[in-house]
């Protein structure tokens, strides 16, 4: 035993077990001898709290795969051991998604160990703690934003609407369009957060409501594009609404998985969807993704949008996450 009374070899983590109970998720001691196979040992010192991780550690959809689970998709942090060509111990690097918190353990921990190759440089420039008020929402907002620029929507072109603004990847995604000179609309179901969203570069807000109701084929052309982060009717209403040529780059879920649109929007006026997956991207495009996050996006408007938890927290602010009580980005801080 240590002097702080835990066993030599384990460390701190967000551990999840299965019982005949069902799920259960706890802050405690993890044996490092139980760690999964990689070829670089990491000590996270940040991490971050996306709507992913709210799910698992809460259990309210199936993310978890395998148990025991450490929780947490994303970590910024530094290498201790590594056998791969690319990375020696001191350097600092960024870890989104590649199925950790899923089918491999997580980054709610002290020590984490996986794949070199999953890993990214931490871009010149950008903290370790910024890079996790970023995390897998903000990375996954540029990626939306790369999609839609893949698409040849340029701001000239009109507005671009943002559902779910209020929240991780929302938020990030009206800073970086707003960046860039689009026309960004914010769209959410909380009002009060209006000057909160002015303030990271929304020129218009609208309710969430507008983009709810039974969904026409075809509605009136508002948006030349669209950054949407909830899915199903939200989703299918934005398609209706995009003018011709628009795209809409899609990559959440919050409000279902089901799609009640119809093929107008694509075959008469000849809108993209876009889909956007930060999982398990490829590194040519990720390591892109994270080098236009630091050279672009305005670190003032990242830190209006950041709050700080500790490692104890994660738990009960995942369940206020998955209420809808958090907005902007959480930063978990692991030491």
């Amino acid at each position: 035993m240590d002097r702080k009374g835990r066993g030599v070899g384990t460390f701190k983590a967000i551990r999840i077990d299965k019982t005949e109970a069902g799920q259960t998720v706890a802050l405690g001691e993890f044996d490092e001898r139980d760690l999964m196979p990689g070829d670089v040992t990491l000590r996270p010192q940040w991490s971050t709290l996306n709507y992913k991780d709210g799910l698992a550690v809460t259990g309210s959809a199936p993310v978890v795969r395998r148990f025991p689970m450490i929780a947490g998709i994303d970590a910024a942090g530094t290498v201790e051991t590594s056998s791969h060509p690319q990375w020696k111990p001191g350097d600092n690097v960024i870890l989104n998604g590649w199925g950790c918190g899923e089918t491999h353990l997580g980054a709610y921990a002290q020590q984490a160990r996986v794949n070199g190759d999953w890993l990214v440089a931490l871009p010149r420039g950008l903290s370790a703690r910024e890079a996790m008020a970023i995390g897998t929402a903000g990375y996954t907002a540029m990626l939306a934003v790369m999609a839609l620029e893949r698409a040849g929507l340029a701001p000239d072109r009109g507005p671009v609407v943002v559902t779910g603004a209020a929240g991780g990847v929302g938020s990030v995604a009206l800073a970086l369009l707003a960046g860039l000179g689009y026309h960004a609309v914010a769209a959410t179901g909380r009002p009060a957060e209006a000057e909160y969203l002015k303030g990271l570069g929304a020129r218009e807000i609208i309710e969430r409501k507008e983009l709810a109701g039974p969904v026409k084929p075809l509605a009136r052309e508002r948006f030349a594009g669209a950054i949407d982060c909830v899915g199903s009717t939200t989703l299918a209403n934005v398609l209706s609404m995009i003018r011709y040529g628009g795209c809409v780059a899609a990559c959440g879920l919050a409000g279902g998985m089901d799609l009640p649109a119809s093929v107008a929007p694509f075959i008469l006026r000849g809108v993209t969807l876009a889909g956007v997956d930060s999982v398990m991207c490829p590194q040519p495009l990720r390591r892109q993704a994270w080098q236009r996050l630091a050279e672009s996006l305005d670190r003032a408007k990242l830190a209006s949008m950041t709050s700080e938890i500790g490692l104890g927290q994660v738990i009960e602010t995942g369940r206020r996450l998955l209420e809808g009580k958090v907005r902007g980005r959480i930063v978990v801080r692991i030491g």
